[in-house]
């Protein structure tokens, strides 16, 4: 097993790549390093002397980091010494990505029988802590008529089923939006409450449903998606269905999943690495969009961003 002690970390990457690229699909590479525990509160490559010997100390979340950076996920470590640990890092399957599941019909890729189904974000604490966040920042407590696009089978309704007190919850009537006819039927048994509608509909089509307005409109990772005609139909859901005082949640994908992990970085077509000029792109234009209509706007989260908009005067 591969010992490092004060080596940089440039050296330690160039050599987990080589080691990972000679590894089997869910292969697993180890190598010892400076127990992290150790290091208190010094700051990565801080040089620390124990038994004698130097070492540079990193914490858990720089070989998180670099674990992510490699397409791995790192596996608990094991004592090798007093003062060392062993890392182990396994690579991750990619080829279980939904992002490129291509079986299923169209309205199907995000149904419940898809890989996407797996996937539940509001176990992903930085997914959580924005989006709670996001909710906080609108009053979520005073909202009365919320439209969800893209709510697939509803979790973000269940996300207010927990954090509102029962009242608050009954009062509001919640309406969610989506293609996929066997994630709006999943949506309706988990949610038999006469307040809660569910409509299985191209977003596209928005006006076809007659909806009205509200005073909250949520849309997770929809927006952005193959087929949706992104600037007009952001612009529309802003003049004709939010409320004079209403607010906005949008959030835009930072990452990728596979492998049964959310990895940082969103990825564009004809690029190998996470490039973001298109979601930064897509986001200013939102934001820009709803200060010139009168709205304060915030951007917060990390894998997922989130575009927080209230109307300025609104008490």
């Amino acid at each position: 097993m591969r010992r490092f002690t004060t080596e940089p970390m440039s050296e330690i990457h160039a050599w987990l790549d080589n080691a990972l690229g000679e590894a089997a699909p869910l292969g697993e590479v180890a190598f010892e390093v400076l127990d992290p525990d150790l290091g208190g509160s010094a700051y990565a490559g801080t040089l620390l002397e124990f038994g004698g010997v130097a070492y540079r100390h990193r914490g858990y979340r720089s070989w998180t980091d670099l674990a992510e950076l490699c397409g791995c996920r790192m596996l608990t470590p094991k004592p090798r010494s007093e003062y060392t640990v062993a890392l182990r890092f396994q690579k991750l399957e990619r080829a279980d990505s939904f992002h490129a599941e291509a079986e299923l019909p169209k309205a199907e890729k995000y149904g419940t029988a898809s890989r996407f189904a797996a996937i539940d974000k509001m176990e992903e604490p930085a997914f959580l802590a924005a989006y709670a966040g996001a909710l906080k920042q609108v009053k979520i407590a005073s909202r009365r008529r919320v439209l969800d696009l893209g709510v697939n089978t509803g979790d973000e309704f269940d996300l207010l089923r927990r954090i509102l007190p029962p009242e608050n919850y009954a009062a509001m009537e919640l309406v969610g939006v989506d293609h996929s006819p066997s994630a709006v039927a999943c949506a309706r048994t988990r949610f038999p409450e006469e307040h809660v509608h569910f409509y299985e509909h191209d977003v596209n089509a928005l006006d076809t449903l007659e909806l009205g307005s509200f005073d909250l409109i949520v849309s997770v990772g929809t927006l952005q998606s193959p087929g949706i005609d992104f600037k007009p139909l952001f612009m529309g859901l802003v003049q004709r269905y939010l409320e004079k005082g209403g607010a906005m949640i949008l959030g835009f994908p930072n990452c990728r999943w596979g492998g049964g992990e959310m990895v940082y970085g969103a990825k564009a077509p004809n690029y190998p690495f996470s490039e973001q000029s298109l979601l930064y792109k897509d986001v200013y234009f939102c934001k820009k969009y709803l200060q010139q209509k009168k709205f304060r706007v915030t951007l917060t989260g990390k894998p997922y961003l989130f575009l927080t908009a209230t109307s300025i005067g609104r008490g």
